[in-house]
């Protein structure tokens, strides 16, 4: 998710950033998806000044990605901390894995980054702190929290003051479909309304079979307001309320024409009055309406809270979470497909694990500590409370001939739960990708491989590996592993994915299931270690080679074929029959893997992938920048040892 220093989130694709930096990608682990689902959204702050009024501040009204209404002074930015101790923004500050904090104004009727003055703008004098909040934790990574503390800076009272968050959701797989096509690419968005979780979706009511898939989910949930006296005039029946003062409302992108109730809010009174209504629940709620907000169309969203007063130098602190979930698969494909309560049930269950974790110690969410909730004894409510996730083990994979070891540490097996004052580590799972995880756009090529678990009459008493006798260390590597698993029948020169995760045993006396952590992930390559003498015959595959094999990519520099059995060190030669040189490749298997050649860059581009040692891949493109052509074809390879050089030949098929 993109976030912004001036209220806004997403970054309306724009070519400066878009699509390195992702708008509202989900999933992004442990492949990029690239199925987005947000074109922007912005912070929306409303109502009277000393009477005069309504008066609306916005982050976002249009698709234009320059700072509207709030602004800051130059240089000022984004501030970034983190809770993790091993992070270079870490700070004991810090809420989250990585938040970003700002803080912004709509007191300048300029701006002053640029000297030019903002159009149509009439400022409340409120100033905001904003604070975005993002976890690694399973648990917690399909969930941004938003929270901006509203200030009232000027010297009069504002009243009926609403906050509130338009969103424009575009839920679009771009391995497929791109922005640059204009109008069809926007309008093919469904939305709706859950009113008692204060939850606005929006999902892809198109579901074109040639787009392949977007069966996810993407919403805005209003996590909650703080202090709750500031909204609400008793604090009986406190959550029922909270929800009656919350509004949804929903327009067509720059419509004026077709249904009024559907029209684009076209200055602050238009602006004020979506803010303080709600679109009539038959619009979402009844798919015979003419003008059912789950068709395929492109619109704006708008989630508020309000009306509250805010003295001078009162403020208030209103909070809200970006949540995303795969659509749940009932097994019916026709329900997958459709926007159905129970294809939302996932959704429900993220958005409800989004709530959890902001009310924190306040349980029951009335806004108060209630006895037995005050867990760190401070006398106010700690927010954002997780129950321990174990840390991933230390992981490494060594790929061999036709199979992989993967090697992990015994770390989460020590670790006490702060909330359970003990060790609540309970097995680890290993995953694996199958032969082609070659191909962008999965969401995860994962699958279970194998599976482990203590003998406590808890899961399925699998019992954990053998422990290796002695832990297994590698060169500059400071970890000792503890546990190897072996992965056989594997091919030889095929990239494959491996993961390993913990998981716990949960509490189910607090009702909390199972955990596991994030999972340590490694590619790897497998084939034949670096020949430890000369005795090995060196060879190519596959031989003979036909344009465009399995493995190959989509033009002539994403081929590839793989010399074997090297030593660790040489030089390989590969010749005409005629006896000129094509090209001279220098093979070092302690470092090689594979990012000289433009398959790895395109496939492999974090480059992390991990060869293994006697293998050297080549594009099939010379020296002298050209592909080859087909025909009969000799190689030397020259052990830098020893001197000792052998021989081979290969055979291209166009």
């Amino acid at each position: 998710l993109t976030v912004t220093s001036f209220g806004r989130i997403g970054n309306s694709f724009n070519a400066s950033f878009w699509s390195a930096q992702p708008s509202c990608e989900y999933t992004i682990s442990p492949v990029r998806s690239h199925i987005e689902h947000l074109f922007n959204g912005g912070l929306w702050i409303g109502g009277y000044r000393n009477g005069q009024g309504p008066f609306v501040s916005t982050a976002a009204i249009d698709r234009s990605f320059s700072v509207e209404e709030f602004t800051q002074p130059p240089d000022s930015g984004l501030t970034e901390r983190s809770s993790l101790s091993d992070s270079r923004y870490y700070s004991p500050r810090a809420i989250s894995h990585q938040d970003f904090v700002a803080d912004y104004t709509d007191s300048n009727t300029t701006n002053p980054a640029t000297g030019q003055r903002i159009l149509d703008h009439v400022p409340l004098n409120v100033s905001v702190h904003q604070e975005s909040y993002a976890w690694e934790f399973p648990i917690a990574d399909f969930f941004v929290v938003l929270s901006f503390n509203v200030r009232n800076t000027g010297s009069t009272p504002l009243d009926s003051v609403y906050v509130g968050f338009v969103n424009d959701f575009v839920v679009r797989n771009t391995n497929y479909r791109l922005p640059n096509e204009g109008s069809p690419f926007y309008s093919g968005t469904g939305v709706g309304y859950v009113d008692s979780l204060r939850l606005v979706y929006g999902f892809d009511a198109e579901h074109r079979a040639q787009d392949m898939p977007t069966d996810t989910y993407i919403s805005m949930k209003l996590l909650g307001v703080d202090p709750m006296s500031s909204i609400l005039p008793s604090r009986s029946d406190i959550l029922d309320s909270l929800n009656k003062f919350t509004h949804f409302s929903a327009w067509q992108f720059r419509a004026s024409t077709g249904d009024a109730n559907l029209f684009s809010p076209a200055d602050d009174q238009q602006r004020f009055e979506k803010m303080e209504t709600s679109t009539p629940s038959d619009y979402y709620l009844n798919p015979s309406n003419a003008s059912y907000l789950g068709k395929a169309g492109n619109r704006y969203t708008l989630l508020s809270v309000g009306p509250f007063t805010l003295m001078p130098d009162s403020a208030v602190t209103v909070v809200f979470g970006i949540v995303a979930a795969p659509k749940f698969n009932t097994g019916n494909p026709t329900d997958y497909q459709n926007n159905i309560a129970a294809s939302r049930q996932t959704l429900n269950d993220n958005a409800t694990w989004a709530q959890r974790t902001y009310n924190g110690e306040d349980r029951n969410g009335n806004g108060v500590l209630d006895p037995g909730e005050d867990l760190d004894g401070n006398g106010k409510i700690t927010r954002y409370i997780f129950p321990n996730i174990l840390p991933p083990p230390h992981m490494r994979v060594v790929p061999g001939d036709r199979e992989a070891t993967i090697y992990w540490d015994d770390t989460p097996e020590n670790v006490i739960d702060p909330l359970l004052n003990r060790k609540n580590f309970e097995g680890y799972r290993l995953y694996m990708s199958k032969p082609g995880y070659d191909f962008r756009g999965l969401q995860d090529p994962l699958v279970e491989a194998a599976s482990f678990d203590i003998v406590d009459s808890l899961g399925f008493d699998a019992g954990l590996p053998a422990r290796l006798v002695t832990p297994k260390q590698f060169a500059g590597d400071p970890n000792k592993y503890t546990y190897q698993y072996v992965v056989p029948d594997l091919l030889n020169g095929w990239q494959y994915l491996f993961g390993v995760e913990a998981f716990d045993k949960g509490d189910p006396t607090s009702g909390l299931p199972s955990q596991a952590s994030t999972r340590a992930t490694a590619k790897v390559f497998p084939g034949t270690a670096a020949a430890a003498g000369d005795s090995a015959a060196v060879g190519v595959f596959p031989n003979p080679y036909y344009t465009h094999a399995v493995w190959d990519g989509t033009g002539e520099r994403e081929r590839k074929i793989y010399f074997y059995n090297l030593p660790a060190k040489c030089e390989i030669r590969i010749y005409t029959v005629a006896g000129d040189i094509v090209a001279t490749l220098e093979h070092s298997g302690t470092t090689y893997n594979g990012s000289d050649i433009q398959w790895f860059q395109h496939y492999s581009s974090d480059n992390t992938q991990v060869f293994p040692g006697g293998m050297h891949a080549w594009n099939l493109i010379t020296d002298a920048d050209q592909a080859i052509a087909t025909g009969l074809y000799l190689f030397t390879v020259r052990n830098t040892a020893t001197g000792e050089i052998k021989r081979g030949k290969f055979l291209v098929i166009k």
